[in-house]
Formats: structure tokens, sequence, C-alpha cells
């Protein structure tokens, strides 16, 4: 996967523009439900991609908490995500984002029946890319109509071993 020095927020308005035609096809042709499998797939399979061409990038070799944690201002630049931070620690990484530029954007372009496969379906396979060590759960999306999306990263301690 290139890497390319546009915001993140950039790239997905970009990739939107692609898709969305492509899905309104493959609606007509597969029917939604297949559509949006197919669809959710491919970016899953994409995010995966990314986080392992993330760590291979990184000089120290480092794809802990810490070193996952110093990417986030890509996704957050320009203020694209406004951000509540819950915990920072070596095994956990907690937030809340409490206002989602992705989410708005997506609406704005006539896509907020897919932005969650778009963007949020991606969010916990990229860190599985990056370390296929790292947990995440999240329990609710702005994208989906929450107040506030639920970022909960973890990280086993090795040490206690």
């Amino acid at each position: 996967m290139a890497k390319t020095d546009l915001p993140i927020i950039e790239q997905r308005r970009i990739e939107a523009n692609i898709i969305k035609p492509i899905y309104e096809e493959m609606k007509t042709e597969l029917g939604e439900e297949v559509a949006k499998r197919v669809l959710g797939n491919a970016v899953v399979k994409a995010a995966i991609e990314a986080g392992k061409a993330y760590a291979a990038e990184r000089k120290d070799g480092k794809t802990d908490l810490k070193a996952f944690h110093s990417l986030l201002p890509q996704w957050t630049h320009g203020g694209a995500l406004e951000i509540e931070m819950v915990e920072e620690s070596d095994e956990a990484l907690s937030y809340n984002v409490v206002r989602c530029r992705y989410a708005e954007m997506y609406r704005e372009m006539g896509l907020a029946e897919i932005g969650h496969l778009l963007s949020c379906g991606r969010d916990g396979t990229f860190c599985k890319g990056f370390n296929p060590e790292i947990g995440f759960e999240r329990t609710q999306t702005i994208m989906q109509g929450a107040s506030h999306c639920d970022f909960r990263y973890t990280l086993p301690d090795k040490s206690a071993e």
C-alpha cells in the first residue's frame, strides 16, 4: 500500500468518490446486502495491509501501543477527529471521539449508509495489521448515531510472562 502525505480524511474523500459509483452498481447487480458485504470485506483487507505497511516503515521496529498512538495525528489532522483521552499507558490506549468529520463528510456525500464500512470498519483491523497482539473494542460510533465513539485498544504486558 503506497503511503501518501495527504491527510487521511482527504484520502478517504478521494476513495469514497471512486467507491460510490462502484457501490451503486454493485447494489443494482448484486443487491444491497451482498454489495455491503463485498465492500466491507475489501476495506477490512485493505486496512490490515495498511497496518502492516505502517509497521514495516517504522525505523525503530516498535509496534507497541506508544508507536501505534504516534500514528493518531494522521487521522486527527486538521480537526478531522476531536478526541477526549481516557487512558494512555503501555497496556491501554482509550479515548472517545466526540466529533467525527469523517461521518460528516460521508453524510454530505450521500454515503451515510456505508460510511461505517469505509472508515469505522478499518479501526479494529488496521491495528491487527500493525501488531496482531493489539486488542480493540468499540461499542458505539457517531457514524451509526451514537453521541461519541469509544475506542479501547489494549496490549498484553509481555514483561509479566
